[in-house]
């Protein structure tokens, strides 16, 4: 997708096959709506006054209006105009570009960023503009016999009009939002592959076609042998019920700040159990197919490593990716036994279901040799944080209160939410073990909660903070698909750094 931006006053001169127009739900026009309704002769506010209801989203088609050079003109509905937001211009770009998408446009011209929203800026708009046209264009079709080429969008370019003043601030928003659009589709398309394509070496493989495509990236994918090397018992304990070889992918942006910080890298860790059976703990059959999305954590690292690398962003970045399955085979995990992780604590496995943790303890502890300025973990790790907060919010764990703020400001500003749950030490003696350090899980009570806790253990030589997605990864249903979050989060927190 091609984004850029256009200043003119004429708007009813403009020539392209759709111009959005925004209406709010009150019946008032937007600046740019009431152009193009004078220069028709009041066919958009009598439209307004007849049928259309300025619904946040919504949109009408009105065709070879007089007057106006646009072959199309798309009334977009902004909700009400005391009540107008970021989410409510995220929706309206999103619905204007279905709209295109749905008339099989290969060009529009919008106008939507241009209309002011209290506290947020022309950047931010036009970042949040070009994400939003990014979500409404994604297709998938990577493992159809026959993909139907008709069915793929043919929109390609979106020009937002803006004024003068604001031309700079719009075109670096945009292409931001691009980047960021652009890694998305990437964490999508890896979630939705099936488990039989997306390996962990195809995992390894992507990391490795990233850093061929941008110079700032470096890459280095270790295997079995390597791994054991390090002494990640933990991790080598999940991955051996599979006959599918494991891999630990190690990624470096190397940004070009101006001065070199002394804090040292943002480390990203993702969980990336390609598929996930429950081990001996076997997960019920009915939703089973849904677990190739677990690696959903280490296909939203790779994805912001793209919009990273893309947007040259001067920052040094970390990723880290423990990748295998989780399968029940003679040589899989067993209930009750005992596994010693790369920090020499030991794990006594109740469940080899809770496997997540187990791959992501050794991740964490592999990180500190960074010397990390903070540390983010990303992971589908607990069914219990989608009871807590269903598919709204990301479960967001941390005691360090300014990370927490900076990870929720940033997810409020990419409309990428995250809510802070609590890790009190008082949740720690739910892991008590008579045969261990620890074990992997601490009953039905606040399993996030447990889940987080455990990870804790080997994050104490950083600042830190778990994200569990688990609930917002992907969408089940009839629109069954992952979402590519949490990257609009973690972008911005890391564009926030820069």
């Amino acid at each position: 997708m091609e984004f850029s931006t256009q200043t003119t006053a004429s708007l009813h001169q403009i020539k392209t096959a759709a111009l959005a127009v925004g209406v709010y739900a009150d019946g008032e026009l937007s600046p740019a709506a009431d152009v193009i309704d004078r220069a028709s002769n009041n066919v958009v506010r009598n439209v307004v006054k007849a049928e259309f209801r300025g619904r946040a989203g919504a949109t009408l088609v009105l065709r070879a209006l007089p007057g106006v050079s646009a072959q199309r003109v798309v009334l977009v509905g902004l909700g009400k105009q005391s009540e107008y937001s970021a989410r409510a211009h995220g929706a309206a770009e999103q619905g204007f570009a279905a709209a295109c998408v749905a008339a099989r446009l290969a060009e529009a011209v919008s106008t939507l960023a241009a209309n002011p929203i209290a506290d947020i800026g022309m950047r931010a708009r036009a970042r949040s503009a070009a994400i939003a046209a990014g979500a409404a264009t994604y297709h998938y079709d990577a493992t159809f016999g026959k993909p139907d080429r008709d069915a793929r969008p043919k929109l390609k370019k979106i020009v937002q009009v803006v004024d003068r003043g604001d031309a700079a601030q719009a075109q670096q928003g945009l292409r931001e939002g691009g980047a960021i659009a652009n890694g998305m589709e990437l964490t999508r398309t890896l979630g939705n592959l099936p488990g039989n394509v997306c390996t962990p070496t195809y995992l390894g493989d992507t990391a490795k076609k990233l850093a061929r495509e941008f110079k700032s990236l470096k890459v280095e994918v270790l295997d079995r042998k390597q791994v054991e090397a390090l002494g990640m018992g933990s991790f080598l304990s999940v991955a051996r019920g599979s006959d599918e070889p494991l891999r630990f992918i190690v990624l470096r942006h190397a940004g070009k700040p101006a001065k070199k910080s002394k804090a040292g890298p943002v480390v990203l860790v993702g969980k990336g159990i390609t598929f996930d059976a429950g081990g001996i703990s076997l997960k019920p059959a009915a939703t089973m197919d849904e677990m190739k999305y677990d690696m959903c954590g280490a296909a939203s690292v790779l994805g912001t490593f793209r919009a990273l690398a893309e947007l040259e962003l001067p920052l040094d970045v970390v990723g880290l990716i423990a990748a295998c399955e989780n399968l029940p085979s003679g040589k899989a995990n067993k209930p009750g036994d005992v596994v010693t992780s790369m920090s020499g604590q030991t794990i006594e496995i109740l469940n080899t279901d809770a496997e997540g943790r187990l791959v992501l303890c050794d991740a964490l502890t592999y990180a500190e040799r960074f010397k990390p300025s903070a540390v983010v973990d990303i992971a589908t790790l607990t069914g219990a944080c989608v009871v807590a907060l269903g598919h709204v919010n990301t479960g967001l764990f941390t005691q360090d209160d300014a990370l927490a703020d900076a990870l929720l400001g940033a997810g409020r500003q990419a409309l990428d939410t995250a809510w802070r749950m609590p890790l009190d030490d008082a949740y720690q003696d739910q892991l008590k073990s008579n045969f261990a350090d620890m074990a992997n899980i601490g009953g039905p009570p606040a399993g996030s909660v447990t889940a987080a806790c455990f990870l804790s253990r080997y994050a104490k030589a950083y600042r830190w903070a778990h994200l569990d997605i688990a609930g917002t990864a992907w969408r089940s249903g009839k629109d069954k698909g992952a979402t590519g979050r949490p990257v609009p989060l973690l972008m911005q927190f890391l564009l926030d750094q820069a």
